[in-house]
């Protein structure tokens, strides 16, 4: 089986690569969804800070994130260890290391197909699509942006309770996706990136980070 961490990891390797930097006004969730569409190969650097409640600090990740087109999604990790993890044509695939890959079909887990589906309805700029799987929601302009969903489907929503997206003007900020049992992701995609976040930070510095609003 995959680990736990395996929704965290399928929605940061997915939401980073369908942002586009052509964003229109956010007011409107279809408007704002179908800006987001772009072609493939898209790529962009990351970092996510994940608050676990089994450790006593954050566990900051850095690499990066492509939508490589179709249904192939890639999340490539350089720190703190290597780690490659594919999604294509039904099947995660996570190789770490030097370690043999381990694999799972998605017709095994209908939360990660439901998420895979979802976010090829957001790289495609498909509101519809988007719509029969979340609760959508924008807030903002083009100025300064935040896309909420919410798991429509029930198994889903059991081990994840919201995604959120931020951006700014022409640029995404960063994803947090916040589990049933407490524990958060946040990655935060390229410039708003910088400074690397550090084991130290904390869920409202980064959450002022997302909004644009932390001093920087």
């Amino acid at each position: 089986m995959i680990s736990g961490t395996t929704l965290r990891l399928t929605a940061a390797l997915t939401l980073a690569a369908l942002i586009s930097p052509t964003c229109a006004a956010a007011t409107s969730p279809d408007a704002l969804v179908a800006s987001l569409a772009r072609p493939a190969p898209a790529r962009t650097a990351f970092a996510e800070v994940r608050f676990l409640g089994m450790l006593e600090r954050p566990l900051v990740l850095t690499g990066e994130l492509a939508w490589l087109g179709g249904d192939h999604l890639r999340r490539s990790v350089a720190t703190p260890y290597r780690e490659q993890s594919d999604i294509a044509d039904g099947t995660l695939r996570v190789q770490r290391g030097q370690r043999p890959p381990r694999e799972v079909s998605l017709a095994r887990a209908p939360e990660l197909k439901g998420l895979l589906l979802s976010f090829q309805a957001l790289l495609s700029g498909d509101a519809a699509a988007l719509a029969d799987a979340f609760e959508v929601r924008a807030d903002g302009d083009a100025a300064r942006w935040t896309l909420h969903l919410v798991p429509r489907d029930a198994a889903l929503r059991r081990r994840v309770t919201a995604i959120t997206v931020d951006g700014a003007e022409r640029e995404p900020r960063c994803m947090r996706l916040d589990e049933a049992d407490g524990d958060r992701s946040v990655t935060l995609f390229g410039a708003a990136a910088e400074p690397l976040p550090t084991p130290h930070a904390t869920r409202a510095e980064l959450d002022a980070r997302c909004r644009g609003t932390a001093a920087r």
